[in-house]
């Protein structure tokens, strides 16, 4: 078994001390080289060493010193040496500390007796504590509250020894009259701390007893309480009506840590709405209050929790928790924003928009590093409120549309979809955002947010004011014709030509027409040296707009955008226009501005020509405006739009049927308990405890008490650890939680024999750790016993649990050695589905650097039941819209999502095709930040793949 230690330290053993000179230092009189020799002892015995030879060196010359700096480090030694034989006995030698040890608990001085008395709260010896009994009650009594409260801890300690409590039989009542008359607050705190420990129907009675003066206690006695007052309401859910009024009264407690325990107490006992209001106050008050960032994250974790049970009391405090976006911090703002999202209803809607509107402002004057993402985050948040309250809209989309020009790319897209989103569903603000739009379109510099805006003036302008203006707005933007130009020598050179390469001269030999001096005609030859200037980019004024810079870099993604949407713009003037004439100069200007990006793209003046795409779709636009169909009108003018409005209506589905999972679904069983809250006696019950039973029976009655899975889940838990013929039978069943994992193992005696020192040895494999080693056990002839093991996760890694079961007999003199299967922990209990968006995925894609590629190997032919699949095994949430996936193309490609415990992030991209001879083939590639999630969750697609269970 392994040895508890309280203390430890680093010690480098590539220079160990020789024992021959530390035993001539501790001899020595100079007191710092006793000093140096004792922490060179203590290090060499912690690396293990064992040192027999310097035990009674230190007995001679360390114990008889007056140092109190020896003295403690003589305690430390004596805490951590081997004070016990092979067979368990303690070491005759030991016997000469006992002296020693009284002495010092009536050492004059107050240290030496202090730091004593809590040597002897580690010391497990009984044979050493024994004669040492009547010293420390002694210190019971003593003056000085340092000593007491020692002397206290001791008692405690030496009660809880395995035959603690026939060494001192009568210590809790000593301790409850200790606390009657104590003044002091630690010593206090300790005294109620012993009996919370050791008598609990004493700590109760005292505190009943003492409820008015609960207030009065200090801080660390108050936190003692709250601990007591959870432990006996778990016990006993009976009485928690009387430890509540405890509870509410320290609620004004000075101490910051008292109220925080107070509210999570509070919560945890009750949900009468008195007593979650309470507590929801308590923790907005200690958000507001404390600078500590962590501090902040914890209330509103805990603040979180309080939304997912009791949304509707929560509604009341969104203005107090919206408070904490005062915090520059980042994780703070979401997590406020995130919890506040949550808890809008149509009577808060208007206050929460007016409250981000004024932080969205507060973010234009740039004196924090983080504006743009916090400002990102804000427009996400008026999104969401906008699409759920539609009527808001109009107060905010004016005000976000003035940062579609922002420096912060991710927040200005974020503009760009909202606007996008809200002239579709609310067609009242069509007008003014198409007229905002075209006047504020010149301060876009983003090619992404252009594309996004340029597509918004195609599809909404509908009027002739709005076709023309827009018209207007994408050639001022685009500036001047043609892009770029060859001069000759003596014209005015452009902009960009006055930096340019000097021309190069090119003789040109020509034959002209001459008349002669007595005036007739002749032909002659004429050699002219005449230069020329490669084709260079002509810039335009600083006039031209954002379109043309973009352009001049090769974005030709946007050149065709912006092809599309003059194409839209001149098709719809064709249906408001009655002038002919207008309509063909407006496609004439549309097909000289496509052709001028098309020469542009084929030019040697830029480095990467127009890709292939552009150039197809640009080219398609030139062709549907020189001769237009109706059907090609309908679908440029009215599919596009049609697409847009089903992409909507599906996403609000899918927010609808992630809103409906998140439900929780409880059922109550038929035979359980009614209790009539009308017939029930009220008599001295309190208003708090009144509403705690209605709710009480509110919960009972839709299952919410009841929150264990069904038993097939539950039997698949249990893991079978050796054979049937074996001498012991042994099962486990696996509960994983969170960061914890409990082995609840059964094992079986089947033998006639009594099995002594059974062991349950264990050893793990992977980001595992035993917390603890189960100890030895008899198990007698047939019987049973249940030994429980805490394992402790460090991360989303599949791990591995293996050992064995040892145990003696009276007949066989060796110990025999039972050899368990292993126990594989499961990836899937760590991770669970999650939704992000688009953006977010591409840019964790392109940032995680750990990637699994897994080629898919399966019986399934339907490249559907492959993804369901998949997304049944890895428990993922698939990302990809449905009307994405929907028909049979052959083709299919989807992205999964998964959020590990941990806070890891999973993320799939299954790409799949179908052959010729009905087998899928394709890959299954995983990106995440860390290695073991990449391969532990590679390694489950690789063996459920095929189709198997």
């Amino acid at each position: 078994m392994e040895k508890s230690c309280t203390f430890l330290v680093h010690f480098d053993k590539g220079t160990p001390a020789i024992a021959t000179e530390i035993k001539e230092a501790l001899e020595g009189s100079d007191v710092s080289a006793k000093i140096d020799a004792m922490k060179k002892a203590i290090s060499l015995l912690l690396n293990g060493e064992t040192l027999p030879q310097l035990f009674i060196t230190i007995v001679r010359y360390v114990l008889p010193s007056e140092d109190h700096t020896v003295q403690k480090l003589l305690l430390l030694y004596l805490e951590i040496i081997d004070k016990k034989d092979a067979k368990g006995r303690v070491l005759p030698e030991m016997i000469l500390i006992c002296q020693n040890l009284r002495n010092n608990l009536q050492h004059p001085n107050e240290y030496i007796r202090g730091v004593t008395l809590r040597f002897l709260c580690r010391l497990n010896e009984t044979e050493i504590i024994e004669p040492l009994i009547p010293s420390v009650l002694q210190n019971l009594e003593h003056r000085h509250p340092f000593i007491r409260r020692n002397a206290i801890s001791a008692v405690m300690a030496i009660y809880k020894l395995p035959h603690g409590e026939q060494l001192l039989v009568d210590a809790p009542e000593m301790i409850e009259k200790v606390l009657s008359t104590e003044l002091d607050q630690s010593a206090k705190r300790n005294a109620f701390l012993m009996l919370f420990n050791c008598d609990q129907d004493r700590a109760t009675n005292y505190l009943l007893t003492n409820v008015d003066k609960v207030s009065e206690w200090g801080e660390l006695l108050q936190m003692v309480v709250l601990e007591l007052i959870r432990k006996v309401c778990r016990t006993n859910r009976g009485e928690k009506g009387k430890y509540i009024k405890i509870i509410i009264s320290l609620l004004n407690a000075p101490s910051n840590a008292v109220i925080y325990e107070c509210a999570s107490t509070l919560v945890s006992l009750s949900s009468a709405p008195t007593a979650i209001r309470a507590a929801a106050s308590t923790y907005c008050q200690l958000l507001i209050s404390q600078s500590d960032n962590n501090v902040k994250l914890i209330v509103l974790d805990r603040l979180n929790e309080l939304k997912s049970s009791h949304r509707e009391i929560m509604v009341d405090r969104i203005m107090d928790v919206l408070r904490a976006l005062s915090s520059p911090n980042l994780d703070i703002q979401k997590k406020t924003l995130d919890i506040a999202l949550d808890l809008i209803t149509p009577r808060n809607i208007t206050e929460v928009v007016l409250m981000l509107k004024k932080e969205v402002m507060k973010t234009q004057n740039g004196e924090l590093e983080k504006n743009g993402e916090y400002r990102q985050m804000l427009i996400q948040a008026i999104h969401s409120c906008a699409i759920k309250f539609p009527e808001v809209a109009s107060t905010v989309v004016h005000l976000l549309m003035d940062f579609l020009g922002d420096s912060n790319v991710a927040s200005a897209i974020d503009v760009a979809i909202f606007v996008r989103e809200i002239i579709e569903t609310n067609p009242k603000l069509r007008v003014s955002i198409i007229t905002r739009l075209l006047d504020t379109f010149y301060q876009i510099r983003a090619a992404r947010v252009c594309s996004c805006a340029l597509w918004i003036i195609g599809e909404y302008c509908l009027s002739l004011s709005e076709v023309e203006s827009g018209i207007a707005t994408i050639k001022q933007c685009l500036g001047e014709l043609p892009f770029y130009s060859v001069s000759e020598e003596g014209e005015a050179p452009t902009d960009a030509s006055k930096n340019s390469q000097q021309p190069s001269s090119v003789t040109v030999s020509s034959r002209r027409p001459a008349i002669l001096s007595d005036g007739t005609y002749a032909t002659q030859s004429a050699a002219s040296e005449t230069a020329f200037s490669p084709p260079t980019i002509v810039q335009g004024s600083l006039a031209a707009g954002n379109l043309r810079s973009l352009l001049l870099t090769g974005d030709f993604f946007l050149g065709a955008v912006v092809a599309c949407t003059l194409t839209k713009l001149v098709l719809r003037l064709e249906e408001v226009q009655p002038s002919k004439v207008e309509v063909n100069k407006a496609s004439a200007q549309a097909l000289l501005i496509m052709v001028s990006m098309i020469q542009l793209g084929q030019s040697p003046v830029l480095s990467h020509p127009i890709d292939g795409d552009s150039y197809d779709r640009i080219l398609l636009c030139i062709r549907l405006l020189c001769s237009t169909g109706d059907e090609v009108r309908k679908i440029w003018l009215h599919s596009c739009r049609q697409s847009f409005v089903k992409m909507l209506s599906e996403k609000q589905l899918r927010e609808t049927e992630e809103l409906k999972a998140k439900a929780q679904v409880s059922y109550a069983q038929p035979d359980d308990l009614i209790d009539f809250y009308h017939l029930k006696s009220r008599k001295g019950m309190s208003q708090l405890e009144l509403e705690d039973e209605v709710q009480d029976d509110l919960k009972r009655a839709t299952g919410e008490f009841i929150k264990d899975g069904d038993d097939a889940n539950k039997l698949n838990r249990i893991l079978q650890l050796t054979g049937f013929s074996d001498p012991v039978y042994a099962e486990a069943y696996v509960t994983v939680h969170h960061y914890d994992i409990v082995l609840d193992v059964t094992v079986i005696n089947r033998t006639k024999d009594t099995l002594q020192n059974l062991c349950l040895e264990l050893a793990t494999m992977g980001d595992l750790k035993l917390v603890e080693r189960p100890q030895n056990y008899i198990l007698a002839p047939e019987s049973s016993k249940q030994i429980k093991a805490n394992i402790k996760v460090s991360s989303t890694e599949t791990g591995v649990i293996f050992g064995n079961i040892v145990y003696e007999t009276s007949n066989v003199l060796e110990r025999t050695v039972v050899v368990l299967n292993d126990i594989h922990i499961d990836i899937m209990d760590y991770i669970s589905p999650a939704v992000c968006t688009d953006a977010a995925f591409r840019t964790m894609w392109a940032e995680f650097e750990w990637e699994n590629k897994v080629a898919v190997n399966t019986i399934i032919q339907s490249e559907k039941d492959f993804l369901d699949h998949v997304i049944k095994s890895t428990n993922m949430k698939c990302l990809t819209a449905p009307s994405a996936l929907d028909g049979d193309c052959g083709f299919l490609a989807a992205n999964l999502y998964a959020k590990s415990i941990f806070g890891e992030d999973a993320l799939v991209n299954i790409s799949i095709e179908k052959q010729a001879d009905g087998k899928l083939s394709g890959y299954i590639r995983i990106r995440s930040k860390t290695q073991g999630i990449a391969l532990s969750l590679g390694d489950k697609i690789t063996l459920k793949q095929k189709g198997g269970s």
